[in-house]
């Protein structure tokens, strides 16, 4: 990892940065059709994500946003992990970033005593299959998702990660 890296809490002066990096990396990279008034959620963070046993975090080099993570709080010491996103320079072993703002958030969900974080994510994102298989999340049928999971229209794939608690 390069020390210039680091994880944080998101603040509101984040905002405008972490909009910029999603859309480029939905839009560009994945060529979803796919706006910033689709995911009102980008324009309240805070308000969203930081909320119960939610939080959201950045990945940040120097003054630069180049990851975000989020767990959204779904009710019965659940989350649902959204927001995985790493700017294209920051992704692969030498910057290390996806691991470190999935630590961080596994890290979160084990202080709260969560029981399980879910996702969904679309068919196109490929290496994020194999990255949350390495990462010992169980992909799952929609169907065993708990009623309160947001399913977005774009997510075709649901993995799930029990979180583990030592007694």
């Amino acid at each position: 990892m390069n020390s210039s890296l680091s994880i944080r809490n998101y603040a509101d002066s984040d905002q405008e940065q972490i909009v910029q990096l999603i859309l480029h990396i939905q839009q560009q990279e994945y060529n979803i059709p796919i706006t910033k008034q689709d995911q009102p959620d980008l324009l309240s963070i805070q308000s969203f994500y930081q909320k119960g046993n939610g939080n959201f975090w950045v990945a940040c080099a120097g003054d630069q946003v180049v990851g975000t993570i989020a767990l959204l709080d779904i009710g019965n010491q659940q989350v649902a992990l959204r927001k995985m996103f790493v700017h294209s320079d920051y992704r692969g072993k030498v910057w290390n970033t996806a691991t470190l703002l999935l630590q961080q958030a596994v890290s979160w969900a084990t202080q709260q005593q969560l029981t399980h974080i879910y996702l969904g994510t679309t068919l196109q994102f490929i290496a994020a299959h194999r990255f949350y298989e390495k990462n010992s999340f169980q992909e799952i049928e929609v169907t065993q998702l708990p009623a309160s999971f947001p399913v977005m229209q774009v997510d075709k794939k649901f993995y799930q990660l029990s979180v583990i608690l030592d007694s």
